[in-house]
């Protein structure tokens, strides 16, 4: 097969389905301003936001449901076919239904609008035809055509479905910012992912304390230092004053460099020998931000330092990718 013919005609396609989202997006009007006010209206009074389809439709739905369930829109998914066997259920009478259909002529989907007023929910429609069945049942319709689809026949669902799903961001992404959902709020509905990670896990959650840190005086030999990094089974030492302030740093590789000159290392102070100044972090600071001072630095350790300026821990590089955030 002819490689040229082949990238051509995908970018073709590719072509196709951009200028029907610059068309979406050139022609936006006030439905979607009134879609993005009903639900925050129904959000605030305790309400959900329940997309409803079938077919290509119903796959873009989900997709579309669960971004606005992870962006702070409380928000679930019901196919049109089982919501007529039991699914209307999960519907409730302040919740929005948020049906899409590009036709608006879907017979599966349109039967469910009937039964859904009765349960007093409000019905909000997406459709690529403003005059269909769909739209006239709706409270609310937001057209949503293309020019075509990037299909040769012009008839399956390309560039439509990927206007229903960049539409379906665009509501999202909207309600997002008008109803000031945080990062953090982000992270707290991601716990498991990278993501959730880097905007949820503190310092104090990463770094060595206790038994694992080894903290000792200016006064303290190389040898009682080995020892107490021995113990801690960490590659380093944390040198502080009689409060707990910071003072300097001692490592294993510090011992290694030092003893090639000095065979009398194990005798010395190691407030004689320490690094001062080393590289510290709070540790109410984003877990992320560790990752920031190791790539400006070039260091394995971070001491962690409590508002007071305190010693209570310690960052080993070592320990960043069992922990996913590296």
């Amino acid at each position: 097969m002819d490689t040229e013919l082949i990238l051509k005609t995908g970018a073709e396609a590719l072509q196709l389905e951009i200028d029907g989202l610059v068309y979406l997006k050139d022609h936006l009007g006030k439905e979607f301003a009134e879609l993005v006010r009903l639900c925050i209206r129904i959000l605030d009074n305790g309400g959900k936001i329940v997309v409803c389809g079938i077919g290509k439709s119903g796959h873009v739905g989900k997709k579309i449901a669960a971004t606005l369930a992870s962006t702070g829109s409380p928000s679930i998914f019901v196919h049109a076919v089982e919501a007529m066997h039991g699914d209307l259920g999960m519907l409730q009478e302040h919740d929005l239904l948020l049906a899409l259909s590009y036709s608006g002529e879907s017979d599966e989907l349109v039967r469910v609008l009937v039964p859904a007023k009765r349960l007093g929910v409000t019905i909000a429609a997406i459709t690529g035809n403003p005059a269909s069945s769909l739209a006239k049942l709706a409270d609310l319709t937001v057209p949503q055509t293309v020019p075509r689809e990037a299909c040769p026949f012009n008839l399956a669902p390309t560039t439509s479905s990927t206007a229903t799903l960049a539409l379906g961001d665009a509501l999202a992404m909207t309600l997002l910012k008008l109803r000031k959902f945080t990062k953090e709020k982000y992270g707290r509905l991601h716990p498991s992912g990278a993501i959730g990670r880097a905007v949820t896990m503190r310092v104090s959650d990463v770094m060595r304390s206790g038994d694992r840190l080894a903290l000792v005086p200016p006064s303290a030999t190389i040898k009682e230092t080995i020892l107490s990094m021995t113990k801690a089974h960490g590659g380093s030492a944390v040198v502080v004053d009689e409060n707990g302030g910071l003072l300097g740093i001692f490592t294993d590789g510090d011992f290694r460099r030092k003893a090639e000159n000095d065979l009398e290392i194990l005798s010395r102070k190691v407030g004689e020998v320490m690094t001062r100044n080393p590289a510290s972090i709070c540790a109410d600071a984003l877990a992320v931000e560790v990752l920031k001072v190791v790539e400006a630095r070039k260091i394995d350790d971070i001491i962690v330092l409590d508002d007071k300026g305190k010693v209570v821990g310690i960052v080993d590089i070592q320990d960043l990718p069992g922990l996913k955030l590296m």
